[in-house]
């Protein structure tokens, strides 16, 4: 199981568009509004690194109203 967190800045005003559409993605498991320094944080989880990346780069990065993203990809010890 591979699971990336994906800390978002929105354009002004479009934190919740945006988090609407990521309840819309399969891989997306969780989602929360932030305050701070980004504006969204979402969970996904895939079965290997390769559907994890492919969701990141190719759903969530050029969603509309999406400024900026950091992904987090977690590590088993």
């Amino acid at each position: 199981m591979a699971i990336g967190f994906v800390l978002i800045t929105t354009e002004p005003g479009q934190e919740k568009v945006v988090r609407e559409r990521l309840e819309n993605i399969a891989l997306v498991t969780g989602g929360w509004m932030l305050f701070g320094e980004y504006d969204l944080i979402a969970k996904v989880q895939a079965d290997d690194e390769y559907d994890l990346t492919r969701c990141i780069v190719e759903e969530i990065r050029p969603m509309p109203g999406i400024v900026e993203t950091k992904t987090l990809i977690g590590a088993e010890l």
